[in-house]
């Protein structure tokens, strides 16, 4: 009975070390197999679900890369049988097109997915990964990859459903702005290929040339035309070509009128009755010769002539240059007809068209400089003196007239010449224009957030010039943007976290 007491202890004991042993090969339990799995990576919010993605090697490689993927719901309960789509992709770039790495996701465990994807270059390779877990929820997320840097760094995603998101997120860029978008990366690699540049927003103390054609007229205050108030002809003919200058005073041509010779014989009848009294009478007759256009001067030579002319001369009331002529010597003219038109040059008038859209800048009296062609480096300045009030239907101009001295008569009527108006508008926030993005009514430019992160900005701009464009709303001073190779990070930007923000 001893004996058989002591055969049954030994079994006990060998089965008890059996078991002991047995426990060491035994897998961990549930909440031990959560516990390792909740730090593989960093923890993101989207849709419904906590994701957490990492890569192996941390770094990417050209050939074979490993990806783990941890999914659990609000409760932190795995979520199991989810269907996960993994693409990376690089965006086409020139004449390569869009290139493509897939990564067949398979189930390891209970919210622990695994796959692997291949890269055939280096480069930078965003990475999206699409969830579906049915009745569960669906979301999708977008991560910046590439060669030249290690891990992942997450620039989209479905928004979080938690209600503690906003205090748990921790992933999504901190630099918000007013008109935020969504982030994307570059790497050093590709941003060398596209040839990208950048600068810092500055403030500059902001001007604008309006730049308008122009053409050079008279100063129609300056006109004068010569016509008589009687009939008669043309004798002698000083002023004898277009482009002739004449001074005031200078006869201009001498006239035959019968009407005239009988006015003068009637003043000097009533001048000779005037010396015994009867003053009254030259009064009128003198009248009479001044109402044709017989001056005093000429009046008092007909007086010490004592008869009169038959060819009267008819003298210049201005200097200037004759620029129309409807007569020749011998001619007959009818009363009021126009004989000559004398321009005086000494000023003269520059008119330039300009837009309707730089109307509202220009003011009178303020400065703009005139230039010639022949001579681009001695521009003439002056002011303006008119803005037409009305806008010429088919150009959407309207005319801005400058006054210019004109004492050497090298500004020449009908001469085309570039007019030049000079805007000031103070300190303003300024980027160069190269670095704006024109998207139908929307305006974008890239800020680079520091280690190769690029954020597509929305921005508000005002007054623009030849070389920089105001921004009003979505930079600050000091802020980096990219300045060249915008077009490519554009396309870069509207693959890796979509279209809608343009």
């Amino acid at each position: 009975m001893k004996r058989s007491y002591i055969l049954w202890l030994l079994i006990a004991i060998i089965c008890l070390g059996l078991i002991a042993s047995l426990s060491l090969f035994l897998p961990e339990t549930t909440d031990k197999k959560t516990a390792t799995t909740q730090n593989i990576g960093q923890e993101h919010f989207t849709g419904p679900f906590k994701v957490q993605v990492v890569i192996d090697p941390e770094q990417p490689r050209v050939g074979k890369n490993q990806l783990k993927i941890i999914i659990r719901d609000e409760h932190d309960q795995a979520v199991s049988h989810a269907s996960i789509q993994a693409v990376a992709e690089m965006p086409a770039m020139g004449s390569m097109p869009t290139m493509y790495a897939p990564a067949e996701i398979n189930t390891l465990q209970q919210g622990l997915y695994q796959g692997q994807f291949e890269l055939p270059m280096m480069g930078a390779w965003p990475l999206t990964l699409t969830i579906d877990a049915g009745a569960q929820g669906q979301a999708q997320l977008s991560f910046d990859m590439g060669t030249s840097s290690k891990g992942l760094a997450l620039s989209s995603a479905t928004p979080s459903t938690f209600a503690a998101q906003s205090d748990k997120q921790t992933s999504r860029p901190s630099n918000s702005r007013s008109l935020q978008s969504k982030t994307f990366k570059v790497d050093a690699y590709r941003r060398q290929l596209i040839g990208v540049t950048t600068e810092e927003v500055t403030c500059i103390n902001m001007t604008k040339t309006i730049h308008a054609s122009a053409q050079i007229s008279y100063d129609q205050t300056r006109l004068t035309d010569i016509n008589l108030k009687f009939d008669g002809w043309i004798d002698q003919l000083n002023a004898d070509y277009i482009g002739k200058q004449v001074n005031k005073g200078q006869t201009l041509f001498t006239i035959y009128s019968p009407e005239l010779i009988s006015s003068q014989d009637e003043y000097l009848h009533s001048f000779k009755r005037s010396q015994s009294g009867q003053s009254s009478l030259k009064a009128a007759a003198a009248r009479r010769l001044s109402l044709w256009g017989i001056d005093r001067t000429q009046i008092r030579a007909l007086e010490r002539r004592g008869r009169s002319l038959e060819y009267l001369p008819i003298l210049s009331p201005i200097s200037g240059t004759i620029i129309e002529k409807n007569i020749v010597a011998g001619s007959a003219f009818k009363a009021s007809s126009k004989l000559l038109r004398i321009a005086d040059l000494s000023t003269v008038w520059v008119e330039g068209q300009v837009y309707e859209a730089d109307l509202p800048w220009i003011e009178l009296g303020m400065n703009a400089q005139v230039i010639l062609e022949n001579k681009p480096d001695t521009p003439y300045t002056g002011k303006v003196t008119f803005i037409e009030p009305f806008l010429e239907n088919e150009t959407r101009t309207a005319r801005v007239r400058v006054e210019l001295e004109n004492p050497d008569g090298l500004l020449r009527p009908d001469q085309y010449v570039h007019l030049q108006l000079q805007l000031g508008f103070g300190e303003r926030i300024v980027v160069p224009e190269q670095a704006v993005v024109f998207t139908g009514e929307n305006r974008v430019v890239f800020v680079d957030l520091g280690d190769g992160r690029l954020q597509a900005q929305k921005i508000k701009t005002g007054v623009r010039n030849d070389d920089f464009i105001e921004v009003v709303e979505g930079l600050n001073y000091g802020d980096v943007i990219v300045t060249s190779g915008n077009f490519l990070i554009a396309s870069e930007s509207k693959l890796k976290t979509g279209v809608d923000q343009w």
